[in-house]
């Protein structure tokens, strides 16, 4: 297994206000750890939160009554998705 040393290629170069880097050395200090791998850790750490948070689809109480309603009961194929299904019958053969 590669230390995490060896597995670092990439470099990452930002410029920060005196008084951010302050607070982000403090911060890095409180855990032991090294101003790189605090900002590092916690970028990747905010990156997973906005995938994440993309990834996910929040819906309000009624929203969420109207989409069981809707997989419970289904409403019945309209024009376009008819069309739709004997396009594909058409292009891959009848099933």
């Amino acid at each position: 297994m590669h230390s995490p040393e060896q597995s670092r290629t990439a470099r990452l170069e930002a410029r920060i206000a005196p008084e951010a880097l302050a607070v982000v050395r403090r911060a890095a200090e409180i855990q032991g750890r090294s101003v790189s791998d605090f900002v590092v850790a916690a970028a990747q750490e905010a990156a997973a939160r906005t995938i994440t948070e993309t990834e996910i689809i929040r819906l309000s109480i009624e929203g969420q009554r109207e989409l069981a309603a809707l997989l419970l009961k289904p409403p019945a194929p309209g024009k376009a998705l008819k069309k739709a299904f004997r396009r594909r019958r058409e292009l891959l053969g009848a099933k």
